[in-house]
């Protein structure tokens, strides 16, 4: 037993199991209570030329009893391996219900489309239940998709989560070791770029409107590269561009030594991304920059906005490069 609950959802595989047999049931039932309003033998299939198909009633309730279970049961059970991704179980899932409540809807709307006929050739399938069941067997089908909640499994992402909890208890200053902030140019910089280039577009816009639109987009790209979004943290450092754009990912075991720094932009290329000779940057103005040499050799240059964010930001890239050399080191085999 503890072998199937390591690897099957018994919560789900008893749902899975039972709720196709009680509909099925459920389905025989109401069908015994529309008998004697029905023809014998009935309907089983209607064709556009007005042929029909017959069966006997006892095959027609067995027939659609069996097929609502053993088609619920080939669907749910996709939803019971817990190996399986949990998004795929929880669509699995609702696609059992959908597919069951559907099967059992058809049936019921074609014994209810011949009930008081006197031969079945007379009879159709009833639309509005037809109708009221599918739409019933859709909404339900999504309602169970988001509320169905898996059995939760251990995996190597909790390892990894587990790890950096015990390493939080060791040492409390690491979930300090956090940085998030914005860099940008000075404003004036944008009020060139507006006189520059946007008031030109719109004077083009005129005459040539596509030409016009294509400038003023030139124009708002160039002054999202003088947005940049800064996160630092125990992992390293990652820059996005315009807050969106992930433009330089310096993970922590990789940082060799990092220095607040006055930079020139100039020296770098200029100001935006840019990758000249060695050195890989995002500055948007000359100023206090923080710089990270990197084992490679490599160099990174940062726009770091102050003096003071220059520093802590420098810090935090330091210590988390220290760390991630001693747990390097710790790991490797003696």
């Amino acid at each position: 037993m503890g072998t199937i609950r390591e690897n099957l959802d018994v919560r789900a595989l008893r749902f899975a199991v039972a709720f196709p047999l009680l509909l099925a049931i459920g389905f025989v039932v109401c069908a015994q209570m529309l008998r004697n309003d029905l023809p014998n033998p009935v309907a089983v299939m209607w064709s556009a030329d007005g042929g029909t198909s017959f069966a006997p009633f006892g095959a027609y309730v067995a027939g659609g009893a069996a097929l609502i279970t053993l088609c619920g049961w080939a669907v749910f059970l996709q939803a019971v391996p817990i190996s399986r991704p949990v998004i795929m179980r929880r669509v699995m899932m609702g696609i059992g219900l959908m597919v069951s409540l559907f099967i059992t809807t058809v049936l019921a709307a074609g014994l209810v489309g011949q009930s008081g006929a006197a031969d079945a050739r007379e009879s159709h399938v009833d639309p509005i239940v037809l109708a009221m069941g599918s739409g019933a067997a859709l909404a339900l089908g999504v309602v169970m998709m988001f509320a169905f909640k898996p059995d939760p499994r251990w995996t190597r992402e909790d390892d990894v989560a587990l790890q950096e909890e015990l390493r939080l208890l060791e040492d409390p200053d690491l979930a300090h070791d956090t940085l998030r902030m914005w860099v940008h140019a000075r404003s004036s910089v944008f009020v060139m770029i507006v006189v520059s280039a946007v008031f030109p577009a719109a004077l083009i816009a005129v005459a040539v409107p596509w030409l016009g639109a294509l400038v003023a987009a030139a124009a708002l790209v160039g002054a999202c590269f003088l947005f940049a979004r800064v996160r630092a943290d125990r992992g390293g450092l990652q820059v996005f561009a315009g807050g969106i754009v992930r433009v330089l990912t310096v993970p922590a075991v990789e940082i060799a030594a990092a220095a607040a720094a006055e930079v020139k932009a100039a020296d770098y290329g200029g100001w935006g991304w840019r990758h000249h000779d060695d050195a890989t940057a995002m500055l948007v103005g000359s100023g206090p920059a923080v710089v990270v040499k990197k084992l490679n050799g490599g160099r990174v240059a940062l726009s770091a906005g102050t003096h003071a964010s220059a520093d802590k930001l420098a810090g935090i890239l330091n210590r988390a490069a220290h760390r991630a050399h001693d747990d390097g080191q710790a790991q490797q085999p003696r």
